[in-house]
């Protein structure tokens, strides 16, 4: 689905809205149009298993259109005599009634008129199948693998000949490489049916476009490329100018709500209010890390547990604080003092690292960064509560190390937006 075009013709539909129908200044219009856009985005209304449905496009651009009110009610205390009385109203009425059918139709569009390509795989289905299969599932069924093949240069050269003589319905419209060894073999072939316009994907960019992580498993049999790519991986300086403004902004806007959390955790549990504990971050490098105390005090045991093992001990403001992740705020203070970034993967436990280095290949690569407030992991997937599942949660660690810059970042600061509204991701 071509989703530039999409969300294009959303940001020109309510601009046309609020400047013809309305009436509104020109800048008025961009400006408050965007704002109204950027929080129906922020709630995933642009995934493609939301304008699948029509009920769930129709709530998440509900609840994401009242949200930008939020911030649009600022512009509008200092310049309401450039707004219409009506501007609220009306603009909630078109956003749910148009965006929605729009969505949907053009998802239905999507699915029926797109044609379905399928890919020669070079690899070894039970070392990849699932990855494949995960990949066409994303793509809507639209990519299909038909054949895993072991190759020689004359093996392959009669599959493709063969191929090239069914129906369209059939015929192989490029070859996937899974695996650099087995590429090696028939590499020569491989140039020359690119040459000759044949599509040669390698796995690493499937993976990344359509799961927007990357699996271990693919990270291992892509070793040189990605080793290559993680160690080169620096901290951009202007990054820290920005984690200076957003820190110092958030922790006075938040001290009203630091002090009453600060006054209920001290009157159900009693001292100490604020949490502290070791972890690990740029470079290896252990910092303290903050947070309000949203479980009861341990003294008898601290070693290093999942989250989900210590359902127990969440105190009763815990279990309001921590979805909405209120206990997290204090991280602000570790963002201004250099320790933490905003965005970046989550900070992790001394004794959870150590462990996790020796027993999941490619684990140091999350520490090439700063670890962040929110992260591209943690409103991707839930909290890991064992091994499987962290090796799971580092594939959106990877992506997101390898991927990241700043229209990345802002993507994940609106989606967490909606991880805290909908539940999703760790909370």
């Amino acid at each position: 689905m071509r989703k530039a075009a999409v969300h294009l013709l959303d940001i020109a539909l309510i601009f046309i809205m609020n400047a013809f129908i309305l009436n509104l200044p020109l800048t008025i219009s961009i400006i408050s149009s965007l704002i109204i856009y950027l929080g129906i985005y922020s709630f995933r209304t642009y995934d493609t298993e939301t304008m699948k449905s029509y009920t769930e496009s129709l709530i998440k651009t509900t609840v994401g259109t009242l949200v930008s009110f939020i911030v649009i009610l600022i512009i509008y205390f200092f310049l309401s005599k450039y707004f219409n009385r009506y501007f609220f109203l009306t603009n909630l009425l078109y956003t749910i009634t148009l965006l929605p059918i729009i969505h949907k139709i053009e998802y239905n569009i999507y699915e029926k008129h797109m044609p379905v390509k399928n890919y020669l795989v070079i690899g070894r289905k039970e070392e990849i199948g699932n990855i494949m299969e995960e990949i066409s599932e994303k793509a809507l069924n639209k990519i299909k693998f038909t054949q895993y093949i072991n190759p020689n240069p004359v093996t392959l050269d009669e599959i493709i000949k063969q191929n090239t003589q069914k129906t369209l319905t059939q015929t192989i419209h490029g070859i996937v490489i899974s695996d650099p060894e087995l590429e090696e073999r028939v590499k020569p072939q491989i140039q020359n049916y690119k040459a000759e316009g044949l599509e040669i994907q390698y796995l690493p960019n499937m993976v990344e476009k359509y799961l927007k992580r990357i699996p271990i498993e693919v990270a291992q049999k892509f070793k040189e490329y990605y080793e290559v790519v993680f160690q080169k991986v620096e901290e951009y300086p202007s990054k820290r100018f920005l984690d200076i403004i957003i820190s110092t902004i958030a922790l006075v806007i938040l001290s009203p709500v630091i002090l009453i959390l600060s006054l209920i955790i001290r009157i159900e549990d009693g001292k100490p209010v604020i949490y502290t504990q070791e972890r690990i971050g740029l470079n290896n490098e252990k910092f303290t890390m903050h947070k309000f105390r949203s479980m009861k005090n341990n003294t008898e045991n601290s070693n290093a547990k999942f989250a989900t093992d210590e359902q127990d001990r969440i105190l009763k403001v815990g279990k309001i604080i921590r979805p909405i992740r209120l206990d997290e705020i204090l991280q602000f203070y570790d963002i201004l003092k250099g320790d933490m970034s905003f965005v970046g993967p989550r900070p992790e436990q001394i004794k959870f690292v150590e462990e996790y280095n020796n027993l999941i290949p490619f684990y140091w690569a999350r520490h090439k960064l700063k670890p962040g407030l929110t992260g591209w992991a943690q409103i991707m997937y839930k909290y890991s509560s064992n091994l499987e599942e962290v090796k799971t949660k580092l594939s959106y660690d990877l992506y997101y190390v390898k991927n990241r810059d700043i229209f990345l970042d802002v993507n994940i600061v609106f989606k967490t937006i909606e991880a805290v509204f909908w539940k999703r991701g760790a909370v």
